[in-house]
């Protein structure tokens, strides 16, 4: 009676082996799969580190840019912020107004601290329709309105005649 039970598993363990052959004839691809998934791990980490590299130079190139940069830009002084209406000088319109604006003259303190050659030359400069114009008193008349002396600057105004 021992021995059937012997030939059963005897035959039940050949029967496991002959099992366990076929499965891995039949799954024997999954090694190369392996070696190919290995492969494509290791091209992949490869082309990661490029990646890090090449985003630390330009990093690094950024930050010199930057810092280029902000070594040449010039602060504005707090005056050259303001931008006043310089139409309330008289014999400036908004046409000259725009060129003296083109010209960075943007404040009542720009304008009195401007030649009168200047501000001819940027009257000649945009043609034959501004060179008519006179700015002697520009300077003069701004004066008074960056100093807040509007009353003043009316008077003087109602004397002149475009300007002048």
């Amino acid at each position: 009676m021992f021995w059937w039970w012997f030939l059963w598993l005897l035959g039940a363990f050949i029967l496991g082996i002959i099992l366990g052959w076929l499965l891995s004839k039949l799954f024997s691809n999954t090694t190369t799969d392996k070696t190919d998934y290995s492969s494509k791990i290791r091209s992949l980490e490869a082309e990661l580190a490029g990646c890090k590299k090449e985003k630390n130079v330009l990093a690094a190139s950024a930050a010199a840019t930057t810092a280029s940069l902000a070594a040449t830009v010039v602060p504005k002084k707090a005056d050259d912020s303001v931008k006043d209406d310089l139409t309330k000088i008289e014999g400036i319109g908004p046409k000259i107004k725009g060129l003296l604006n083109d010209d960075g003259i943007w404040s009542f303190k720009q304008l009195s601290e401007s030649t009168v050659e200047k501000l001819q030359k940027i009257l000649d400069d945009a043609g034959p329709r501004y060179r008519v114009h006179n700015p002697k008193t520009w300077a003069d008349q701004a004066k008074l309105a960056a100093q807040d002396k509007w009353d003043e600057l009316k008077k003087w105004q109602n004397e002149l005649k475009g300007g002048l």
